[in-house]
């Protein structure tokens, strides 16, 4: 027989769930319940935090390269508008790939904000963690780093702060100078992280002709990395069609060689000779774009030829996030 609970203590009256405080995973919960928080309400506070957004720049303007500053592009940085008029004493703010030492978001001397946007994330939503950073950066000292940490499970997104009517144009850099404006008077340890930063960069080139596909140097060969916006499964059966009929190419010595899964979006990847420059891959990028608009509107299944070229496409795809 199950034993009984002991009655000599009365229950501590029920809290609605939107009042229960956060407190140590082996403390009571506030609740009232006599169960452990990580046992109770730590458990579904804990799911929030951790559950995975799979688009967590979806409604953003520039999603696509917001994906690609997040995943693919060493230094760039992107002025953002805010819905609500900046604080005083903020003159700017600033999206930066990464920021000196990692850090979340730095408040500069001048009162302007950086917020980096590859730094590690503390749940599974990318979009809170990064609202968080923010608001705590527009209201600290002049001149001081933002640090990272657990995002309240309730607190705002981007989505929320940023001006859905904004712009979003990022602007690539060949390395990180952007981060010292002053470098005569850069601490060490920023002009070391520097250095290191400038030293591990792929030379990368936004293409001006195509929305959020981006040019980048190697040592044996370069790439094009091209963020879409489609739903993962059309697009695939258009690039497959485009590939059986052999015109997936972006021109000689080329070859679409597969794909990335990143933040909810396909990443479509070609190879390109060492000779090809961002300038050269420009004409053939717009062409394909328009193969790829007449493939996504072909609403016939997919041939026998078609199924193999996807299959060969989707064994070829890596998840990045």
């Amino acid at each position: 027989m199950a034993k009984k609970r002991s009655q000599t203590k009365a229950r501590q009256p029920r809290q609605q769930d939107g009042d229960i405080p956060v407190v140590g995973a082996r403390e009571p919960c506030p609740c009232g319940s006599g169960r452990r928080y990580k046992a109770c309400h730590g458990r579904s506070a804990s799911h929030a935090v951790t559950e995975l957004v799979q688009r967590p720049f979806e409604g953003l303007p520039g999603e696509c390269d917001w994906v690609a500053l997040r995943e693919l592009v060493p230094a760039a940085t992107v002025e953002l508008t805010l819905k609500e008029s900046l604080p005083e004493g903020v003159p700017s703010v600033t999206l930066a790939t990464v920021l000196p030492m990692a850090w979340p978001a730095l408040r500069r001397d001048d009162g302007s904000v950086m917020i980096g946007l590859q730094n590690d994330t503390s749940s599974g939503d990318i979009s809170r963690d990064l609202a968080d950073t923010l608001q705590r950066a527009l209201t600290a000292e002049p001149g001081t780093p933002i640090q990272g940490r657990r995002a309240p499970v309730d607190g705002p997104r981007l989505q929320d702060l940023l001006d859905p009517e904004g712009t979003f144009e990022p602007v690539v850099h060949s390395g990180f100078e952007f981060w010292v404006p002053d470098s005569e008077n850069a601490t060490p340890d920023v002009t070391a992280s520097l250095e290191r930063a400038n030293a591990a960069a792929i030379p990368t080139v936004k293409l001006s002709g195509v929305d959020a596909a981006y040019w980048c140097e190697t040592p044996d060969k370069n790439h094009l990395r091209w963020v879409m916006p489609h739903a993962e499964e059309q697009l695939l059966d258009a690039l497959a069609r485009l590939h059986a009929a052999g015109r997936s190419s972006l021109g000689e010595g080329t070859r679409l060689v597969g794909s990335f899964r990143a933040h909810g979006l396909t990443v479509p990847v070609w190879d390109l000779p060492t000779g090809v420059t961002a300038e050269d891959i420009e004409k053939p990028a717009a062409e394909f774009a328009e193969r790829l608009a007449a493939a996504l509107a072909t609403e016939a299944p997919l041939t026998a030829d078609e199924r193999r070229a996807r299959g060969g496409l989707t064994n070829r795809q890596l998840t990045l996030s």
